[in-house]
């Protein structure tokens, strides 16, 4: 039986909560009536099994049973590891 489950690409925009990050889905459309190019963002709540995701990084996702209130996807895989600048106390001031 082929696979009917959906998938998207997003960027991890929150790593906050375990097992758990939000993926920022972009998509673009055109207005009906006016022609122009719109941008979508949809965020999605993704299950993160071993909390490999991290901010910024590029991930597929894969459509799931129900694994909580809001949480219908996993992640399937990690195409890009996004880099995060880290910033010391001291260079702030």
């Amino acid at each position: 039986m082929k696979n009917k489950r959906k998938i998207r690409v997003g960027t991890v925009i929150s790593d906050k909560m375990d097992q758990t990050v939000v993926v920022a889905v972009e998509s673009t459309t055109h207005h009906p009536l006016y022609k122009k190019t719109m941008k979508r963002v949809v965020k999605y709540k993704a299950h993160n099994v071993n909390n490999e995701s991290k901010n910024g990084d590029i991930v597929r996702i894969m459509e799931t049973r129900p694994l909580s209130r809001e949480k219908r996807w996993r992640v399937a895989e990690i195409i890009k590891k996004g880099e995060v600048v880290e910033v010391k106390p001291t260079e702030i001031t």
